[in-house]
């Protein structure tokens, strides 16, 4: 017969307890110490004490399985084993679940309820934890409208009566500590909702299973990473004032392995290889589809089921931490793509986790996106403001990652993105704005600005929300850089043009140079532009086979030389035919052509001579490094202009001829006298050109052209581009410096101070 009273046997047995702790385990009482364990398919359970090792032997009082004894003679709890017997002759020992406290502590809950806990990754989840100097996995999970809620796992047959989750207060939080429980263990959550139970990944789980499986793995971290100086220095970077070239990336179909059922490589692989081409090909950075895990191949990762966990297709946890390191340790940053934006249906992940609308909006005017057949986070609800900054936090504190790209942030700004009237609902003002996802964005960046100085938040905004990549306390969203989807549009329109046609869509090169210094801006060809019929980028170009090749070669030497970070996706740099498919490896073969192999030269040596002339990238978010030399050359197709590096006095003038003739003697206007180096002509025969140009440069003369003291003639190839680098500027003759007292008393430039406060302010 139980000591329990009949509402409370009742609870226990239905798996709706808000603090099993209350019943099960050791507790005092008037009568003596109770001790109840719940052992459904027991045959015998004990309690052997582990300072005495005396064995009291639990009575089964309740067919559903549950032990009891009551020890008369005891009057305060003690420690003690759980000794369970089975059918069969299977015994399993180990200390009670139920005989510790916590593994949240009191600060954790506070903060989590108020949505303000930046080590939350490390408190969530599954985690290998010592409590009393017992080993075991600490699990906890937000479910705050879950009548109950059990672990559940390979470790107990999937049986949610064996380790029902204590509730911390009105918190919504859920925990358990297992003891005895390893890293490898595999396991879900059992939610007992209104409409009754429903099983669920671990939100915060940082290892799953290998699709189509969708269970989370225990983890415990091992790998120690090695890039102290490369963390160092990134915190005193400056982004904006160097050279950044990022090559996009699929892990799952850059490269793949025929000889092995062409599979995908793995992260240690793909660390080797990635590395050794990126830095062969010149980029400073790879940016990674997004590695978190995701169900559906076909989604790319943009439909994200784990927002904490590296995808288990390339291996585990330590697997992408070795990725990263080894690429730091190359001299390559590591950018990923992260969804905040929206996430999928799957019943086993987010969406309606405890039988609510807890993650999204209950109104699908709000909480779904029609594009996507997906659900909308609710911006407005702290706990899920608080999960998507810890999900942030995670891949930069766990894996060292050196920036985020955030996808669809236009989707996230505003409320009818992407609906017709009367399908969205107006903010508390009557507008469009999404005032929660806004007041989500600015404290995301505001915290890893604060956490993490260095690391780069890049959005994907493609409309014309004002100052984007400006501070939040200047108005701004407080990212770093946005993607320039204008430029991208406009720069693709052209060059996708018949070249007879292009002196009526000039203004489609010339435009984005009237808002280049709205924003910081990177220029983005990436996957986006080479699926879905769109065709691949060496097919968007008109025609025949050579004009296809030298309009791309042109359109990447125009972009490298345009103000703006570069970022490129993969395959594009190949000149590869096909369209990208997440299904098969790129077209590697393809280098064995000449053509192909020149394209592949020409980026390479575009970012070899981006990085060593500082002209290219030193005042990319600054007016002054750039000027117009000929905007307005419609009719012969052809733009000059010049990049200035004012702080080494260098400059580099790129001078583009987007027609199919050649155009000679064509004066162009200089601001130096001198001999000016042909650095780069597209045409060159290394890259698969006609090879015509200038013999290695011009020379200006004093022949005043296009507004500047000095001009020179050139030969412009067709359907070409051309850098020329500056004469070293006129040497200065040294002169002793003054003595002390000859040395006048200066004070500070208010020109410089102003410019120090704005770069403090600005973050530039």
């Amino acid at each position: 017969m139980t000591t329990l009273t009949k509402k409370d046997l009742k609870r226990l047995l239905s798996l709706e307890l808000k603090d099993p702790h209350a019943l099960l385990g050791a507790h005092p009482t008037p009568g003596g110490v109770v001790i109840r364990a719940r052992r459904p398919d027991a045959r015998a359970v004990r309690a052997i004490g582990e300072a005495d090792g005396q064995t009291h032997e639990l009575v089964c009082v309740h067919e559903a399985g549950l032990f009891e004894v009551l020890l008369a003679d005891r009057r305060e709890v003690f420690g003690y084993e759980l000794e369970v017997e089975y059918p069969g002759g299977l015994t399993v020992r180990g200390p009670d679940p139920y005989a510790f406290l916590p593994s949240l502590g009191e600060i954790d809950v506070h903060l989590a309820a108020e949505g303000r806990h930046e080590e939350l990754s490390e408190r969530m989840g599954a985690h290998v934890r010592n409590l009393g100097g017992v080993r075991g996995v600490g699990f906890a999970v937000w479910a705050p409208f879950a009548l109950g809620v059990s672990v559940v796992g390979d470790f107990n047959s999937w049986d949610g009566r064996l380790h029902p989750m204590r509730s911390l207060g009105v918190s919504g939080l859920w925990e358990l500590f297992v003891p005895g429980l390893a890293p490898g263990a595999v396991y879900k959550y059992e939610i007992r909702t209104a409409m009754g139970p429903i099983v669920k990944t671990d939100p915060y789980g940082g290892f799953m299973e290998k699709p189509p499986v969708t269970a989370s793995i225990v983890h415990e971290p091992k790998y120690v990473f090695r890039d102290e100086a490369w963390m160092k220095a990134r915190s005193a970077a400056d982004p904006w004032r160097a050279p950044m070239s990022i090559y996009e990336v699929h892990l799952g179909s850059w490269r793949r392995v025929p000889e092995e059922g062409d599979r995908s490589l793995t992260y240690r692989e793909a660390a080797h290889q990635l590395a050794d081409y990126a830095i062969e090909q010149g980029f400073t950075h790879v940016e990674l589809m997004p590695v978190m895990e995701h169900p559906f191949e076909g989604s790319w990762g943009y439909q994200v089921t784990g927002y904490f966990a590296p995808t288990s297709r390339y291996g585990d946890p330590d697997d992408f931490r070795f990725f990263v390191d080894h690429l730091h340790e190359r001299g390559i940053g590591v950018i990923l793509d992260w969804v905040p934006a929206h996430f999928p249906k799957d019943v086993f992940s987010l969406g309606r986790f405890d039988g609510s609308a807890l993650y999204e909006h209950l109104d699908p005017r709000q909480g779904e996106h029609p594009d996507w057949g997906t659900y909308v986070f609710n911006y407005g609800r702290r706990e899920v403001r608080n999960f998507l900054l810890a999900s942030a936090l995670h891949w930069l504190d766990s894996f060292h990652v050196d920036g985020l790209r955030v996808d669809a942030v236009a989707s996230m700004l505003y409320l009818d993105y992407s609906r017709q009237e009367g399908e969205w609902v107006p903010n508390e003002h009557g507008g469009r704005e999404n005032l929660e996802a806004v007041g989500f964005i600015r404290e995301l960046n505001d915290v890893i600005q604060r956490r993490h100085p260095g690391v780069l938040m890049i959005a994907e905004e493609s409309t014309s929300w004002p100052a984007v990549s400006r501070e939040t306390h200047l108005g701004g969203l407080g990212f770093d850089f946005k993607w320039n989807m204008g430029w991208m549009h406009d720069t693709l329109h052209y060059f996708q043009t018949e070249p007879i046609y292009r002196r009526f869509h000039h203004q489609s090169l010339t435009f984005g140079l009237l808002y280049a210094w709205s924003e910081s801006y990177v220029l983005p060809f990436s996957h986006d532009e080479v699926v879905h019929g769109k065709g691949s980028l060496i097919q968007k170009m008109p025609g025949d086979r050579w004009q296809k090749f030298a309009n791309l070669r042109a359109l990447f030497a125009y972009m490298w030389a345009h103000p703006g970070k570069k970022l490129i996706f993969q395959g594009c740099e190949i000149g590869q035919w096909r369209e990208w498919s997440h299904e098969r490896s790129l077209d590697w073969h393809l280098l064995d052509e000449p053509e192909h192999f020149g394209l592949s030269r020409l980026v390479k040596d575009l970012n070899r001579i981006y990085r060593a002339e500082p002209a290219l990238f030193e005042a990319d978010v600054d007016p002054q490094g750039f000027q117009w030399i000929d905007a307005n050359d419609a009719d012969d197709n052809a733009v000059s202009f010049r990049r200035i590096a004012p702080r080494a006095g260098t400059e580099v003038v790129c001078v583009a001829n987007l027609s199919p003739v050649p155009r000679h003697d064509f004066r162009v206007g200089l601001p130096r006298e001198g001999r000016w180096r042909e650095i780069l002509n597209t045409d060159a025969s290394i890259y698969g050109g006609s090879n015509l140009g200038n013999a290695g440069g011009v020379d200006a003369v004093a022949d005043p052209f296009h507004g500047l003291p000095y001009s020179a003639s050139m030969e412009l190839p067709p359907l070409a581009v051309l850098w020329f680098a500056s004469p070293p500027l006129p040497e200065v003759a040294e002169v002793a410096p003054p003595s002390e007292e000859e040395r006048p008393k200066i004070k500070p430039s208010p020109g410089r101070e102003a410019a120090k406060r704005k770069r403090k302010s600005t973050g530039h």
